[in-house]
């Protein structure tokens, strides 16, 4: 399963496809969270904290991959598992349109084929979520392993979201965790997001 930019959120109907605001590819989240894993998976000495550097060099999909396998060897058969049922479901989506009595035969072709057209482009998307899901996965342990107290990042879209994601899983576990996003003020330039991990 490879790693690779797909788009945002299509929306497909017999009328044709369009894709949604707001609704990105994991893919743009990945390449954060992957950053943030490699740079806090590191032997601590004393601060138990991360500002992520905007100038860190981006990774490139198959190093992106290879970070994502060293964590999690079997990942790649998870990942297929996951693909495998996907597709099972974007079937299932083709025969309900086809079996559909409320539009014309017409409508249901052209609905068919715009759903055939970004059959793997939705695929990619799928993967692309799993390899982020994962990374989550993995900086949270990384974090409990570590006993990291803050996680500080730049406050752009991008990278909040990265952050309530971690903040997600880590709220999603019983255990005596818990977390404070915020955003605070920085003198050197835009407002940096800071998430606090308490309670390990």
């Amino acid at each position: 399963m490879k790693i690779a930019y797909a788009g945002p959120r299509p929306y497909i109907t017999q009328h044709g496809i369009s894709f949604k605001d707001g609704k990105e590819d994991k893919y743009v989240y990945l390449i954060i969270a992957l950053q943030i894993l490699n740079a806090i998976d590191k032997d601590y000495e004393d601060t138990k904290s991360y500002s992520y550097d905007t100038k860190t060099k981006r990774l490139s999909d198959e190093q992106m991959h290879d970070i994502l396998i060293k964590y999690q060897p079997d990942l790649e058969k998870l990942a297929q598992e996951a693909y495998n049922s996907y597709s099972i479901k974007l079937d299932e989506e083709v025969d309900e349109i086809k079996a559909r009595t409320d539009i014309s035969q017409v409508e249901r072709d052209v609905w068919v084929n715009n759903l055939n057209i970004m059959r793997d482009y939705k695929l990619q998307r799928a993967i692309n979520k799993i390899y982020y899901m994962n990374a989550i996965e993995d900086i949270a342990a990384v974090i409990k392993r570590e006993h990291i107290k803050e996680i500080d990042t730049p406050f752009y879209e991008k990278y909040w979201h990265v952050l309530q994601t971690i903040e997600g899983k880590l709220m999603s576990v019983k255990s005596s965790i818990y977390t404070d996003l915020k955003v605070e003020p920085n003198d050197d330039g835009p407002l940096i997001a800071k998430l606090f991990i308490h309670g390990h």
